[in-house]
């Protein structure tokens, strides 16, 4: 093709199109917006959907097992079947010790929170002292360290030798049970309180109750909330481990009750329900935690 030829032809075609970049661009951070909200959609899916999945197959292996073995532990279906009134109605109450779960759980938790409620307190206080004086701590913490791993029911004969009846013996075994993680917690907490925090007080010559509100608690709120979570689980653990021996009404006695008559799906039962209560409260400790350091940390 001559040269002038092609010159004209090239000079008479319109110009290629031009790529409009910006709307790729746009395009490119559409897809990537749409693909962050799709694995947020699914994070949040999976927090339900995997308990779900592998409840479903610990179910159904429990169920194979027992079908596989009878005459063992019964099977979920066994569970429910002996124990579908237990389950369905945990409200009913006929007198006596023959009450639901629901008010076995509740007096439970009422001597929960009144044992677990002093050992908070005087933990506290007491691991603030071993953490700031150190003779203290020099003279008391291997004993506490020793003190703390007595198992609960070690300490039952004990406090119904000093109290001789069953529900301050209850609360003192809880008291004695959850108030070690407090202490110790409290005063690791309180040792590592920053250098720069105890200088300024001084500095501004603060009274030792400013010192323990303002600086202190802030401070060593951390560690004490770690405390009060294993504390509060160590509490229930103490709690309905005496009742099996203390007898009266309450969770523990229920376990043992049913045990005495062999109604091992009502035992099965009543563990879900420990179980759940336990991790409740597990949350509600970690909840408020939060939300005190945040607290602390906004002041």
């Amino acid at each position: 093709m001559p040269f002038d030829l092609v010159k004209k032809t090239m000079a008479t075609s319109p110009p290629p199109p031009e790529v409009d970049r910006s709307a790729l661009l746009i395009a490119a951070q559409k897809k990537q917006i749409d693909a962050a909200r799709l694995r947020k959609v699914a994070e949040k899916a999976s927090t339900f959907i995997m308990p779900a999945l592998f409840l479903s197959i610990t179910l159904a292996s429990w169920e194979a097992m027992a079908q596989a073995f009878p005459g063992g532990l019964p099977g979920p279906v066994q569970v429910w079947t002996e124990s579908q009134e237990l389950i369905t109605d945990p409200f009913y109450d006929r007198g006596g010790v023959d009450k639901g779960l629901f008010w076995h759980i509740m007096t439970s938790l009422s001597r929960v929170g009144i044992g677990f409620s002093i050992a908070a307190v005087v933990g506290v206080l007491a691991g603030a002292f071993i953490g700031t004086v150190g003779w203290a701590r020099k003279g008391l913490d291997p004993m506490f360290q020793v003190l703390r791993t007595v198992p609960p029911l070690a300490w039952l004969p004990i406090s119904l030798a000093m109290l001789r009846e069953a529900q301050p013996s209850a609360l003192f075994v809880i008291f004695i049970t959850s108030i070690w993680p407090i202490v110790i917690n409290t005063a690791v907490g309180v040792r590592n309180i920053p250098v720069d925090y105890i200088n300024v007080s001084r500095v501004l010559r603060l009274h030792p109750i400013e010192f323990f509100f303002k600086i202190m608690l802030p401070a060593a709120t951390p560690h004490i909330f770690t405390g009060l979570r294993i504390g509060v689980g160590m509490s229930w653990l103490a709690i309905v481990a005496s009742e099996m021996l203390l007898g009266g009404v309450g969770v523990g006695f229920f376990i043992w009750d049913q045990y005495n008559s062999s109604r091992i799906s009502d035992i099965i039962v009543a563990l879900v329900w420990v179980g759940l209560v336990g991790y409740v409260l597990d949350r509600l400790v970690a909840g408020l935690g939060n939300i005190v350091s945040r607290g602390t940390t906004a002041d």
